[in-house]
């Protein structure tokens, strides 16, 4: 059976719409990535065999159902994330993230019995930005980013799901030939007339923070630095997978 799979910006988009945001409904997004995938399949009227050979996990069999989904169980979480290309989601990593690495920011579900979608793009984002630092620094940021009181309410300046559709979109942005790594060289010089990777990086992530409203400059320059450690820790991400890919294949064949 094949695993099916999506890129973050796609799962920010599900998430989006699991949340009653976007303009396509939770199982659009699903059919449209998966038949991007399968696109050749499809176009030769092999679908329905493509699908059958396709395995879901039981919380996207819900969305092909008719069912909503208005919280996830951890369990569901670890399944919906384990979608994600290269991500490192267990769920024993993750009730430690609940229960004590960040806790603060889990105090209880927020859908009943089950977490949030918000909480959900929380997981997703530790598990990206731990590819790069440590628990202490995200814990840093998070405080900075989603700014929570005392008494429990926030004010952040974006939410966890339009924060990783943010830089979900902007490594997309900056990886146009898909191949998953920032593009960078001559060529890329030439067109934009930047000569750094990092310097597109920013740039990219001013145009998106200078489209907010409501902002004072200083959150706007933070929350672009944000975005920055974001889109390289998913670069890291992809590098730390593709290790542990060669390290196993090697131990295993040899």
């Amino acid at each position: 059976m094949e695993s099916f799979m999506l890129t973050r910006f796609q799962m920010a988009d599900l998430l989006l719409s699991l949340n009653g945001g976007g303009s396509r409904s939770p199982i659009q997004i699903v059919q449209e990535a998966w038949k991007k995938e399968h696109h050749d399949q499809v176009a030769s009227g092999k679908a329905l065999p493509a699908f059958l050979s396709t395995e879901w996990p039981l919380v996207l069999e819900k969305l092909i159902k008719g069912q909503g989904i208005k919280g996830v169980s951890l369990q569901e979480a670890a399944a919906l994330g384990g979608r994600v290309e290269y991500s490192s989601l267990s769920i024993t990593a993750m009730q430690n993230w609940v229960k004590r690495d960040f806790k603060p920011f889990f105090e209880s579900p927020k859908a009943g019995k089950k977490y949030s979608l918000e909480q959900a793009a929380l997981l997703f984002i530790v598990d990206d930005l731990k590819a790069s630092l440590d628990f202490e620094s995200i814990r840093k940021l998070f405080e900075r980013l989603f700014r929570a009181s005392a008494d429990g309410s926030c004010c952040p300046l974006l939410g966890p799901i339009e924060f990783y559709r943010a830089y979900s979109s902007l490594f997309e942005e900056m990886d146009a030939d898909g191949d998953q790594i920032l593009d960078s060289g001559p060529e890329m010089v030439e067109d934009s007339g930047n000569g750094t990777l990092e310097l597109r990086v920013r740039e990219a992530a001013g145009r998106y923070v200078s489209r907010l409203n409501g902002l004072e400059e200083l959150d706007k320059e933070m929350l672009g630095n944000m975005l920055l450690i974001a889109v390289f820790s998913v670069q890291a991400a992809y590098f730390h997978a593709l290790t542990r890919r060669y390290c196993n294949a090697t131990l295993f064949l040899n």
